[in-house]
């Protein structure tokens, strides 16, 4: 038996560890990072396959582009709200709180007997519409944090983001292996998350209110930046910034449906692939972590143009792989794997290297309503547009196919599976056109020259 000095030695220490860990703004930071992306990992990627389910297999899209709207002003005003009247960290709890509360007013809609679309809709839409600015604000939050502790935020930050993104992937990984994916239950995991982090985010350090002369609504809202179209370099880049953002909640959105869509096909039920779609797009985010690492050399050897082509050509084979794919056979595997691989070339070389672009181009007076230009390109009017056209393509080409009046057994025939499949294999074709079209014109109306950096 341990002499009671040495016990109490042991439970000094411990206490010294236990009050460093929730001390240390880095780790706190880190928590704060991991539960921010863990709320959206829970469903987004997983959402279409529970509405495909449910029976809105025809409006998957609308909640993705719903994302894409409220992202059009919301960040905006929360962001004037933080600046001026409520400090940021606690303006960030109230919104993931809320956040919280309609998503489980989702859940709660979806676990109905009879789903009513609207109140689901509704539900989801005013989730989202909390949850996406807090995005812009937990960044926010850090550098005030960092800064507070005389910490480097260039040096400090990128270690505490990679967490988010592990985080994304562990909340993915929980809702597959869970079997939420098919499920509302997805939405009361991300819901129950959504509340952790909104009463962690009270804990956090102060972020004072800004006591400066009030701006205009026009420049507080950064619509200032809006004068970089008068710039024919700008005004293509951002034009074509959009365009590839319609690339960005396709597979996001039916990618999980398309892969879980083959246990419903004859001669492909049962496979690990369809029954684990969450686990098996896990892999882009993977990906998206690691490519991070190749931009600082491709930027230097290569250049931004160049870098966005590669980003371009990386979508037409990100889809064109999804074409030629399917979960029940070893090279189809391959090629579902291949596809997820390249998603990280494909977002990254497109989202980070093209922020640095504006960054580097745009006048310091303007630079972060530039970069709030460049989001709403990409993430407001492209995602949105291209979560409402991939809808439409995919009603054409696959949903019209789906009765399930027609299933035997839960399967469908072996000639309308065919149908499905095909149909499935034209839309992801159409999605690598349209990439390949946007990367030609962007090679041959983009001018830019790079001076190559050893």
């Amino acid at each position: 038996m341990s002499p009671p000095i040495l016990k109490e030695e042991v439970q000094y220490v411990l206490a010294g560890k236990l009050a460093y860990l929730l001390m240390n703004i880095k780790i706190r930071l880190t928590v704060m990072n991991f539960l921010e992306f863990a709320v959206w990992g829970a469903y987004l990627t997983s959402m279409g396959i529970f509405l495909a389910g449910a029976g809105f297999a025809d409006k998957i899209g609308w909640f993705y582009a719903t994302q894409g709207f409220v992202s059009l002003f919301m960040p905006a005003v929360i962001g004037i709200v933080a600046d001026r009247w409520v400090p940021a960290q606690k303006m960030l709890g109230l919104c993931h709180l809320l956040a919280a509360a309609f998503m489980a007013g989702a859940a709660w809609c979806g676990a109905q007997a009879h789903i009513n679309f609207g109140h689901l809709f509704t539900c989801y839409t005013l989730s989202v519409a909390f949850y996406m600015p807090t995005l812009a604000l937990s960044n926010s939050v850090a550098y005030t944090a960092l800064r507070q502790q005389n910490l480097d935020t260039v040096k400090c930050f990128p270690p505490i983001r990679v967490f988010g993104t592990v985080g994304f992937i562990i909340a993915m990984w929980t809702t597959n292996f869970a079997h939420f994916a098919g499920s509302y239950t997805q939405w009361y995991f991300s819901a129950v998350l959504g509340i952790i982090l909104g009463l962690y985010c009270f804990t956090l350090p102060n972020c004072p209110v800004s006591t400066e002369k009030a701006k205009t609504l026009a420049e507080a809202m950064g619509l200032k930046a809006f004068a970089l179209f008068k710039e024919k370099k700008m005004a293509v880049f951002f034009i074509f910034s959009m365009l590839l953002g319609m690339s960005l909640q396709v597979t996001n959105g039916f990618a999980g449906p398309f892969i879980t869509g083959f246990n419903s096909l004859a001669g492909y039920t049962g496979s690990w692939g369809a029954n684990n779609a969450t686990a098996l797009i896990s892999l882009s985010q993977i990906s998206e972590t690691l490519c991070i690492l190749l931009i600082p050399f491709f930027l230097k050897r290569y250049g931004i143009k160049k870098v966005m082509l590669i980003s371009m050509l990386a979508w037409v084979l990100r889809f064109g792989l999804l074409g030629v794919g399917n979960p029940s056979t070893v090279m189809g595997i391959l090629f579902l794997i291949s596809s997820m691989i390249i998603y990280g070339v494909a977002f990254d070389f497109f989202n980070i290297s093209g922020s640095l672009y504006v960054d580097q181009e745009t006048d310091p007076s303007i630079r972060s309503s530039a970069q709030g230009v460049f989001m709403l390109m990409t993430n407001g009017f492209g995602a949105a547009i291209g979560s409402l056209a991939a809808q439409k393509v995919i009603n054409c080409l696959v949903n019209v196919h789906l009765d399930p009046s027609q299933m035997i057994n839960g399967v469908y025939p072996q000639a309308i599976s065919r149908q499905i499949m095909t149909g499935w294999s034209e839309s992801w074709f159409v999605f690598a056109g349209f990439s390949l079209v946007v990367a030609v014109l962007f090679a041959w109306l983009f001018k830019y020259k790079h001076q190559a950096q050893n």
